[in-house]
């Protein structure tokens, strides 16, 4: 098990948080509350863009699509636009499976997901 670490960092294009480890039911408020932080950061922010990186994601449970989901709803509650990062089938195959995929944007590199 791979404990699960959460920053954020602002910059001139957008809020980001990175998740490194492990998102299970055990961890999955630590993913939360970073997530609010980051989300609050962005409400202030002039481009009102939060990306979500989860490349770091070595694990990802039905409690982090939950988490996921329940941010990018109150994002678009407050106009913020949540943005998710994810390359590794470890992340995406979750999201494929419950077809979140095709609710949440979803982009390879951070690079793209700063773009759209």
């Amino acid at each position: 098990m791979n404990r699960l670490r959460v920053d954020h960092e602002v910059d001139h294009d957008a809020v980001t948080v990175r998740a490194e480890g492990d998102v299970d039911i055990s961890s999955v408020h630590t993913l939360t509350e970073g997530l609010r932080a980051a989300l609050e950061s962005a409400l202030e922010h002039p481009a009102r863009l939060l990306v979500v990186d989860l490349d770091g994601v070595t694990y990802f449970g039905s409690a982090g699509l939950n988490a996921l989901l329940d941010c990018h709803e109150h994002g678009v509650d407050a106009g913020v636009s949540v943005r998710l990062v994810a390359s590794d089938l470890r992340v995406l195959r979750p999201l494929q499976v419950t077809n979140l995929d095709s609710v949440l944007a979803v982009y390879p590199t951070s690079a793209q997901a700063r773009k759209h």
